[in-house]
């Protein structure tokens, strides 16, 4: 990663940070989202282009707050921050922050100031003087550092934006990072090229080129298996390593009974026909449901699943001969979700089986090309490798399966009911051309039953919730407004083509404050 041009983006706990880092590659710049106390010698390796300070909850004046490390100043490198970023810049360098009067949430106005610099160069071209942009804040710079002059003002906040052009230092109380703040790629572009220096070499053919070359350096004379599942995380790694060591990848797919409908099958034929890798099929679904008998805890689950998985891995590697390495399709949100908090850090929000799952003595060594991108990268990885479209854009799926969405016990015969109305509804979203405007749709089966009437017999059955959302990003989401004859025909086709199943619901719910999966 050192050889890369990189951003280094410090996480004090905003809802936010994520995205910044989303904002920061879509400008074809590698960046990396790591807690503001990561050890100075992990993030100076990275040899940043400069640093991005992510906003927080914290208030810079508190007890508790978490502070600007020393070694980002000391750098020399170029430093934006942004909200909370900003403040403790502030702070550091000897200016003033206080409570705000009136706290600022949502939309805002700002003016730009005549001084001349590159950070809104751009932005002042497309919009003028005035800019919208995003406020969250209820502290304020009152008092400006040494050597910095006002750039923006807004009603509530007489300092929005503060800079010190000889240094390349500059503080936004607003979020750019926000869709709701129209010119914000155009100030963070200016960061990174005009002020930064990037060169903007972050594209997918240069990821598969590095990465390709990466994994023949790792893996030498040795030999790969790779956990496929189908989707688009494990077929684009499996591809990449095809493609760096060729015949020495052996792809396992292994089937958990906790598939969709038709999806084992469909696997084997896609990557064993159509792509031409040697794979190897096992159906281990008496394992799977016997190790998750009685379990009702979701992070049980997990860790359940993720743990046989290793264990039916290392007993196919066993008849295999020599393997060295594990692949899988581990992505940057995973990693990122499942690090123990601290303080004003973020929470974890789940463990990931294929992160926090992993038995302790497996023993591979685990190959994650992929741990360091975003989905939507994938995908654009994956169409530069050339994979069908029907799996770069499928959905994603949790990889516990269905063992997620059938709420407490999984049994086989719960597995089935889900599997059956999870296929209706998909099925429906095709034909209505709806399945391409959703970033992710499913059923969920949930563990209680509700009265009902079907022909002149009392029923007591089974419900199934439907979910669809849209995002951008997949750290916020929306509910995506179906339309009601959609939902009607979804639902009455369930009902009347999935036994004990009596009642069909869809989630209203949004992104925070809940999350995509049930479980």
């Amino acid at each position: 990663m050192a050889a890369r041009e990189t951003i280094i983006i410090l996480d004090f706990g905003s809802q936010y940070s994520q995205l910044i880092a989303r904002r920061v590659r879509e400008a074809a710049v590698y960046c990396e989202l790591l807690p503001y106390h990561t050890p100075a010698e992990e993030v100076l390796r990275l040899q940043p282009r400069g640093f991005i300070l992510s906003g927080g909850p914290a208030s810079v004046y508190a007890a508790d707050a978490p502070h600007l490390p020393d070694y980002v100043l000391q750098s020399g490198r170029p430093v934006l921050g942004i909200c909370y970023g900003m403040q403790l810049l502030a702070y550091h360098l000897g200016g003033q922050v206080d409570p705000a009067p009136q706290r600022e949430y949502g939309p805002a106005r700002i003016e730009l100031t005549d001084v001349d610099t590159p950070l809104f160069a751009g932005a002042r071209a497309a919009a003028g003087n005035t800019l919208t942009v995003w406020m969250s804040h209820g502290d304020r710079i009152t008092q400006l550092p040494p050597g910095f002059q006002v750039l923006a003002r807004s009603a509530n906040s007489p300092i929005a934006a503060m800079g010190d052009v000889q240094r390349h230092l500059y503080g936004l109380q607003f979020h750019p990072e926000v869709v709701h703040t129209p010119q914000g790629m155009q100030i963070l572009s200016a960061f990174l090229y005009d002020i930064c220096g990037c060169q903007g070499g972050w594209t997918p053919g240069n990821f598969i080129e590095e990465t390709v070359q990466s994994i023949r350096e790792r893996v030498g004379d040795g030999q790969v298996v790779c956990a496929l599942s189908g989707g688009v995380d494990s077929a684009v790694t499996a591809t990449l390593i095809h493609r760096a060591i060729g015949e020495r990848l052996t792809c396992i797919f292994v089937n958990t009974g906790l598939m969709r409908l038709g999806e084992p099958e469909q696997v084997v034929a896609t990557f064993r026909d159509h792509l031409g890798m040697r794979l190897i099929a096992i159906d281990a679904t008496e394992q799977f449901l016997a190790d998750l008998q009685g379990v009702t805890d979701p992070e049980v689950k997990r860790k359940r699943i993720g743990a046989r998985f290793i264990r039916v891995f290392e007993a196919e590697a066993a008849r295999l001969g020599r393997v060295d390495f594990l692949a899988q399709g581990t992505l940057y949100p995973d990693v990122i979700e499942s690090t123990a908090p601290d303080r004003a850090v973020a929470a974890k929000i789940k463990t990931h089986h294929n992160v926090g799952g992993l038995p302790p003595d497996m023993r591979f060594q685990l190959i994650e090309p992929l741990r360091y991108l975003f989905k939507d990268e994938v995908r654009r990885v994956g169409e530069a490798l050339g994979l069908p479209r029907q799996i770069v854009w499928r959905h994603p799926f949790p990889g516990p399966g269905l063992a997620v969405r059938v709420l407490g016990e999984v049994t086989w015969e719960r597995l089935e009911t889900l599997r059956h109305a999870d296929a209706i509804f998909i099925e429906e979203l095709w034909t209505s051309g709806w399945y391409e405007r959703t970033a992710q749709a499913f059923a969920v089966l949930l563990p209680v039953q509700t009265v009902g009437v079907m022909g002149d017999s009392r029923t007591y059955a089974s419900v199934v919730a439907l979910r669809a959302i849209t995002t951008e990003d997949f750290m916020t989401a929306d509910w995506a407004r179906l339309p009601d004859e959609l939902l009607a025909r979804v639902s009455n086709r369930i009902v009347n083509e999935v036994k004990g199943v009596n009642r069909v619901v869809y989630d209203i719910s949004s992104k925070p404050p809940a999350t995509v999966e049930w479980e």
